[in-house]
């Protein structure tokens, strides 16, 4: 009996993950609840472990239950559960649509490279950068693709088709004020894009079978799985029909074997076979090849560094010193980590760059960044106080973060929470320059960090209160002075809290009342 279904319950999982994770990276409308946004990362392997790292919880176990499935089943992760993968089948299907010819044939595996970028991986971890691995994390560049590349399309789309309906009378869509898109930023993730198609449409599975470290570390695993692909050799003719269709190049006809660290589950090969010879079940053999001790050794040294190095991760400790209460320039300033990150030294040990938190920010404050964090933390968002601010009662980013890079906030400790301090530069404000009354910085301010003083008879100027401050970047956002700002948030390495800012309230009792 064919085993078919496998094929098309894996097809009918993968599907709904691929859709969810879609509509996750491009929504502009919070169509998802957050509490299922959560269950739905939790089995993304690299940002599982990460939070896990983070946080030591038992809700940041979803890493086992991958590794769980992968002794089992073997590398179901990649074909089922992964998004990058996911999307590979769906340039390979799409082909095939259009009649370009995927036909697949057995290679050879890429060892020396695909190990080449495990140890890589595993040793910017040692010397506590997450840098290559969130570079080539699947998750992480999915996440980027999607939110870089493909929600402004599809905001873009939404504006246009908003802008006719409106014509028509119809307001069951609006316009969304998207800002922030540069082209810097979205550089590597078209690179990512352009190599990622390139190779699923001329090698299938190559990606994750050379480049991806977490296919790496699973294939390493998926050669003590239970559940294998197996070649009946008394009935295989050696058509090699299986081998045409297998995206991971890893069925070898004329041995009738399978090398099952690189296969990802697809199942394709079990649909193709005329003579039912190639079947997926139970691997009891009692024998062991010798080829096999190599193997089990390997998995245990390499699953022995990865786990070391994430150890290391945690356990790194790097002080950071302020620079005292002196006056700094816009051109020192440090950049600002999100509220919940605690420090921006935790912010860049446990971001992987998904970019998660910047497609669900309202105000759109976060960007990815370039250089803002050194060269180490490329990419990873921070707080461009050019596109927006932070809003007061706002803690987005906080609820969705994956990895535990930004851990969860209540708005109650929001308010207080000081990301960075304001500063102010006199000469370069207007009511000094030009004796042109403002107050903007003062009117945006939401914890009176920011107060107008009696400068001149009729002007006023800032003053500021950097204990109440929490930097959240409204007024730097709102100060028309040009070329440089008049008043702008340095950023706290450390996050401290606030001094909870005194609201006066208003006196009414002079008032007189309403004559009618």
């Amino acid at each position: 009996m064919k085993q078919k279904h496998l094929r098309i319950f894996r097809l009918f999982i993968s599907l709904i993950f691929l859709v969810a994770f879609t509509v996750i990276f491009i929504d502009f409308r919070e169509i998802i609840p957050t509490a299922w946004v959560h269950l739905i990362h939790d089995l993304q392997f690299i940002p599982s472990i990460i939070n896990f790292v983070a946080i030591m919880s038992v809700s940041a176990l979803g890493f086992l239950i991958v590794l769980i499935l992968t002794l089992l089943f073997g590398r179901v992760y990649c074909s089922t559960l992964c998004p990058m993968g996911i999307l590979q089948d769906v340039f390979t299907f799409i082909s095939r649509k259009l009649s370009v010819k995927t036909h697949f044939k057995y290679s050879r595996p890429l060892n020396f490279i695909r190990y080449g970028f495990l140890v890589l991986s595993l040793v910017s971890l040692v010397f506590g950068s997450l840098l290559t691995l969130y570079l080539l994390d699947p998750y992480s560049n999915f996440g980027r693709i999607f939110s870089n590349l493909v929600r402004p399309v599809v905001i873009s789309l939404n504006n246009l088709m908003a802008g006719l309906f409106m014509k028509m009378n119809l307001f069951f869509l609006y316009k969304v004020d998207f800002k922030g898109f540069e082209l810097r930023e979205a550089l590597f993730p078209v690179v990512m894009l352009a190599v990622i198609l390139w190779l699923s449409l001329t090698r299938g599975r190559l990606f994750c079978n050379t480049v991806c470290p977490v296919g790496t570390l699973l294939g390493i695993l998926s050669r003590l799985s239970l559940f294998r692909i197996k070649i009946d050799k008394f009935s295989c003719t050696r058509c090699g029909k299986c081998s045409v269709v297998c995206k991971s190049s890893c069925i070898n006809v004329k041995t009738m074997e399978v090398d099952f660290s690189r296969c990802v589950g697809c199942f394709n090969c079990l649909t193709v076979c005329a003579e039912n010879s190639i079947h997926y079940k139970l691997n009891l053999s009692a024998k062991k090849a010798r080829s096999d001790e190599p193997s089990k050794r390997e998995f245990l040294s390499k699953s022995m560094v990865f786990f070391l190095a994430m150890a290391g991760l945690n356990s790194r400790q790097r002080i950071r010193k302020g620079m005292g209460g002196r006056s700094i320039s816009i051109e020192e300033k440090r950049p600002v980590s999100p509220p919940g990150s605690l420090s921006l030294k935790h912010f860049n040990d446990y971001c992987t760059a998904c970019h998660l938190c910047v497609t669900t920010c309202p105000s759109q404050v976060l960007q990815p960044s370039f250089l803002e964090y050194g060269f180490t933390s490329m990419l990873q968002p921070h707080m461009d106080f050019n596109t927006g601010f932070c809003e007061y009662e706002c803690t987005k980013c906080s609820e969705v973060c994956p990895t535990g890079a930004i851990l969860p906030l209540t708005i109650e400790d929001k308010k207080l929470t000081q990301i960075g301090k304001v500063h102010f530069v006199i000469e370069d404000c207007i009511v000094y320059t030009d004796e042109t009354a403002c107050g903007s910085c003062s009117e945006h301010c939401p914890t009176q960090a920011v107060r107008m003083v009696p400068y001149k008879p009729g002007l006023t100027i800032p003053e500021i209160h950097p204990s109440t401050c929490i930097g959240c970047g409204a007024c730097e956002h709102v100060c028309p002075a040009r070329p440089r700002k008049a008043i702008f948030v340095d950023g706290s390495p450390v996050h401290r809290v606030a001094k909870e800012p005194e609201f006066k309230e208003l006196d009414y009792s002079d008032t007189e009342e309403f004559p009618f």
